[in-house]
């Protein structure tokens, strides 16, 4: 039934449904609110509330003492972390679905509030971010308490965890109130939520390879969504734990305050940007209905594109003194709803698994969907990620599976519905579908990669691309397109062929769209870097493990580059020669594994490991990657690498740069600081000198302050170099 069918209802009918979404209600609410591990989608669960709050409103005589409409959250009596009471109780928010249902909500506020239809009211919009409530208490600036919401009295005591968490001060910027209680939401980025799944995995998958255990990917335990792994890091007993995962926050409130630093929500709320905590960057005043509409239309637009989660969007009343008078009901304020989004999940037919092969030979399985409309885009592709991915979703060409959009550009499969139909597993090919050669996933790792390297040509026109990137050759002209054609035709196979394109001037002029001058400009911008510099050569070739900063500290060892294939075979003699035995522990192996890589490569830094090593070997073992190395080298000649330094007030001292660098890259500090004489390391510890933070910075410039070390802005740091020269 709908809310529409309630008024068929008898009266018996009713209480007795009433009693049964109360039981219901409840027992997802526990699952969300307590458990961190919901059975049912949030649009699933709005029904419910929907539905119940319909038929109360029918039949007023049969609500409840148990009614859902009076709960908020859930009691957490099975909570290890204490409790607190809230000084102000942590209201819920009432629901809006439609355009209709947000004008009825502010000609109720007009109404309540007597207000005529030429007096002005105006709201605020903001993005309703996923995540799990949170008050932070400060008394005199200071941080002094943190508590999750709970059933909205009493909360979770949270206060060493939050104390992990970048974006929360411990000291207000700035003047603040004597009491402060500073409401928002602790999210965690959806990246952040992959990656952190990711490393559940991959720890299994190690802890059954030391147990001697078979490794089954569907008995791992993974969070479901951004907002339950966020809960879940959060209500952590041990906060050791908590400060391993990426969690952020933002204000959306307050709560207990002895001095309100303004008349409306939007100047509060921007005051509390001012002191130092991250808000919605959505926030906007409305001024009518209209504003009101546009801002969520806005917002949904944006959605897909996100960093985190979001499922809906908040309006308030601006003004402090309408909302004192408008109060609240009995969960909610009367001043604040909530628009949700539809459901952004539908149901379709998984048609066929498909195989890419990326630049570093990586075979990301893609599934091809029947067309099917998911939160107002038709979706035909699906990421599958990877083996283990297939093998935990049970996934066969023709089965019936639930996508969702969750901010990614290709959705993901949620729910296999037909996993136990009779039907072939599907088979990950051990071999590359682009070129034929063997494909393997290295020890320890959840990806399989092609084997077959520059020769594969689905890696080579990525590989390509990659060489005339700006930070490698850098070459203007060789976009993607212009790669793609002269690909196809046959004149790009390998770098080398970028330097032998002037041999073909004639033939690119006879091409659509290019004239004498485009052409003689591309040739131009390949001849200037026959003399590039060694280590964006040595990042071009993508050797996997071997990004920017890697090669540019392999060749601060090395000088030049082209020993490096000496080197890896060296070590790739030594890797043979010394092999882990029986009766060794890994620890002591790694370590002397490390230990051979920096002598071997001449390594003068800390970043470069056993994976750098094992990587360079295994490109360099390979016939034709060392044709495709000699054949560059008969086109280029790089100088050697030499790291020039000047006396300096930071000579020999540790440097870290955090933070938005606003007049430069952080490669272009790093080298900065290189060239004083400093390293520029990428985390702080006890032994960091100096920090150069810029705005945005996080939990770097928390740690250096609390160690005691001195930090400095870009400007300052701009002195230091200008003093240098």
């Amino acid at each position: 039934m709908t809310p529409d069918d309630v008024e068929k209802l008898s009266e018996a009918e009713a209480a007795n449904e009433l009693m049964r979404l109360a039981k219901s209600i409840a027992h997802h609410n526990k699952l969300y609110h307590a458990e961190d591990a919901p059975e049912i989608s949030d649009q699933e669960f709005d029904a419910l509330v929907r539905r119940n709050t319909a038929i109360e409103a029918a039949f007023p005589q049969l609500v409840r003492a148990d009614s859902p409409s009076k709960a908020v959250g859930h009691e957490i009596a099975s909570s290890p972390l204490s409790k607190i009471k809230h000084a102000v109780r942590m209201m819920s928010l009432d629901n809006a679905f439609s355009d209709d249902e947000v004008a009825e909500f502010v000609a109720r506020v007009r109404r309540f509030l007597s207000l005529n239809e030429d007096e002005a009211i105006a709201f605020t919009a903001e993005d309703k971010i996923d995540g799990l409530s949170c008050s932070l208490r400060y008394e005199g600036g200071k941080l002094v308490q943190a508590s999750t919401r709970g059933d909205g009295e009493i909360g979770e005591d949270v206060t060493t965890n939050v104390a992990h968490i970048a974006d929360i001060p411990q000291q207000l910027t700035g003047e603040a109130p004597d009491v402060f209680e500073v409401r928002g939401e602790v999210y965690m980025a959806i990246a952040d939520f992959t990656a952190l799944n990711h490393r559940l995995m991959d720890e299994a998958r190690a802890k059954a390879g030391e147990t001697g255990e078979d490794f089954d990917p569907k008995k791992v335990r993974q969070f479901a969504n951004p907002r339950n792994a966020a809960a879940g890091s959060l209500r952590q007993k041990d906060s050791r734990v908590t400060a391993e995962r990426p969690l952020r926050f933002w204000a959306w409130g307050w709560g207990e305050t002895s001095k309100v630093p303004g008349e409306t929500q939007h100047e509060v709320m921007q005051q509390i940007a001012k002191w130092g905590l991250p808000i919605s960057p959505g926030l906007a005043r409305c001024e009518t209905l209209e504003d009101m509409l546009a801002a969520y239309r806005k917002i949904a637009e944006g959605r897909p594109s996100l960093p985190y989660e979001i499922d809906g969007v908040v309006y308030k009343v601006d003004r402090l003194d309408f909302q004192q008078r408008l109060g609240f009901v009995a969960k909610a304020p009367r001043w604040a709803i909530a628009r949700k989004f539809p459901a952004e999940q539908a149901e379709t037919t998984l048609e066929a698994i498909d195989i890419q092969v990326g630049r570093t030979g990586k075979l990301t399985p893609v599934g091809r969907l029947a067309p099917v409309l998911v939160g107002g885009v038709t979706v035909t592709n699906v990421t599958l990620h990877n083996r283990d991915e297939i093998a935990r979703l049970g996934v066969r060409p023709g089965d019936r599976v639930k996508v969702q959009r969750a901010g990614d550009v290709i959705p993901q499969v949620v729910e296999n519905l037909t996993r136990g139909e009779d039907r072939p597993a599907f088979v990950f090919p051990d071999h590359c579908p682009e070129c034929g050669s063997e494909a393997v996933a290295e020890e320890g790792e959840v990806d399989v990669r092609c084997t077959g390297g520059l020769i594969c040509p689905a890696q080579r026109t990525e590989r390509l691309k990659h060489f005339v990137s700006r930070g490698a050759l850098d070459i203007d002209g060789l976009g993607e397109k212009t790669i793609d054609q002269f690909f196809a035709l046959g004149w790009l196979e390998s770098p080398a062929d970028i330097f032998r394109l002037h041999t073909r001037r004639s033939e690119i002029l006879a091409l659509d769209g290019w004239q004498d001058k485009s052409v003689d400009n591309l040739l131009a911008a390949v001849e200037k870097r026959r003399s590039p510099d060694a280590p964006r050569l040595l990042f071009g070739l993508g050797i996997r493990h071997v990004g920017a900063v890697t090669a540019r500290d392999l060749m601060k060892g090395l000088g030049d580059i082209r020993i490096l294939p000496k080197k890896s075979s060296e070590f790739a003699a030594y890797r043979a020669e010394h092999p882990r035995g029986d009766d060794e522990k890994e620890s002591p192996f790694n370590a002397r594994m490390v230990e051979a890589v920096k002598r071997i490569f001449e390594v003068r830094t800390d970043g470069i490991g056993i994976a750098v090593g094992h990587a360079l070997a295994d490109f360099f073992h390979e016939p034709h990657n060392r044709r495709v190395w000699s054949e560059l080298f008969e086109q280029v000649d790089p100088p050697l690498y030499v790291v020039e330094t000047v006396e300096s007030k930071v000579a020999g001292k540790t440097v870290v740069f955090t933070g938005k660098l606003e007049t430069m890259s952080r490669d272009e500090a790093k080298a900065q600081a290189e060239r004083l004489g400093a390293k520029a390391a990428g985390s702080v510890s006890a032994k960091t000198d100096l920090v150069v933070a810029g705005p945005g910075a996080g939990s770097k410039l928390k740690k250096a302050a609390e160690l005691g070390i001195e930090i400095i802005d870009e400007a300052a740091w701009a002195k230091i170099v200008n003093a240098a020269k």
